[in-house]
């Protein structure tokens, strides 16, 4: 099968690049499987093991692919009827009043399910790309993995989380010790160091030094890569209970709550998770190939002209509440 990958950004990954790091594992895992992959991405993109074919946003997308592809997926959703059969990977949280196409897959089952769809894949990453981590050296700080600008993503639960403890440290990956996007913030306390938009190795020793993921999130998370990637790295979840975490954080790799207090209780206890398991958990259900064997069932229905859903998914909740309830009030 020849499948064509179509991305509004380049690749490979510059820095974090979620998305990015997705279709990369994918593309390289439909390779393994004996497919040919082709990239339709913007210039400055190159790719060793797949084709690439440099984007022009000012052609029609439909002009832009070869006559031998036998399935594009896309990761945005099209502006003009499609030709070839398709698919159309939906990654984060859509608008209520926007209508979704009928081939969308979400990220996740709560994704889809917001949406009034059954259609979803777990993302999976390419692991070969992170290392063997060393589940065996010391740790010494939490990590807080995400755009801290996003208020949604709520890095100051994750610091006053840490501070409400003792004596734990805060790692940020995604964020400056002042902030002037949302007013002025500054964060004094040297128990929280600040790293930036970290990639590469910087952030794979980041993360093997941790003990754990703190994540307090104020919206439903369609998927969250800085959840598997931290458990791949042995780190448990603390985290809040909306969206895709109860699906991907069983009770013997984290603890879900919206009180502060519980997850700054259960940090200190960190140690009573098993490194070994959480590590196992990400490598064996989050993988690419597991990804990539799951959209070929997907390229499989719609070369067979099925839908992958009954109807255009759209969110079902029609006023949703700006940010998810978070009580960060001692106990």
């Amino acid at each position: 099968m020849h499948i064509l990958i179509v991305h509004d950004q380049k690749i490979p990954v510059a820095g974090y690049g979620g998305t990015e790091r997705v279709i990369w594992g994918l593309a390289k895992s439909l390779r393994d499987l004996g497919h040919q992959v082709t990239f339709l991405v913007p210039q400055g993109s190159y790719c060793p093991f797949a084709s690439v074919i440099i984007w022009n946003p000012l052609v029609s997308l439909n002009a832009q692919i070869p006559a031998s592809v036998d399935v594009v997926h896309l990761n945005h959703t099209p502006s003009e009827t499609m030709i070839k059969p398709y698919v159309v990977t939906v990654h984060g949280n859509v608008p209520a009043e926007t209508i979704l196409d009928i081939n969308s897959i979400f990220v996740s089952q709560n994704h889809a399910n917001r949406y009034g769809s059954e259609s979803f894949i777990h993302n999976g990453l390419d692991w070969s790309d992170y290392g063997k981590p060393n589940l065996a050296q010391s740790r010494n700080h939490f990590h807080f993995l995400g755009k801290a600008a996003w208020r949604v993503k709520n890095v100051q639960g994750a610091i006053d989380t840490t501070l409400q403890s003792p004596n734990e440290q805060l790692a940020v990956l995604g964020g400056t010790r002042l902030n002037l996007k949302m007013g002025f913030r500054m964060t004094w306390s040297p128990r929280i160091q600040f790293y930036g938009t970290v990639g590469g190795q910087q952030k794979l020793d980041l993360l093997g030094q941790s003990k754990g993921l703190i994540f307090p999130v104020r919206w439903h998370e369609p998927f969250g890569l800085a959840i598997t990637e931290s458990l791949y790295f042995g780190c448990p979840i603390f985290a809040t209970p909306y969206g895709s975490l109860p699906e991907l954080v069983k009770p013997e790799f984290g603890v879900l709550s919206d009180q502060q207090s519980a997850l700054s209780d259960a940090i200190q206890h960190a140690s009573d998770f098993s490194k070994e398991a959480c590590h196992d958990y990400a490598r064996d259900v989050f993988d690419a190939q597991s990804m990539a064997k799951k959209y070929m069932i997907a390229y499989e229905c719609v070369l067979n002209g099925r839908t992958l859903n009954t109807q255009n998914p759209q969110l079902i909740e029609k006023n949703p509440p700006k940010f998810l309830p978070w009580n960060n009030k001692s106990l």
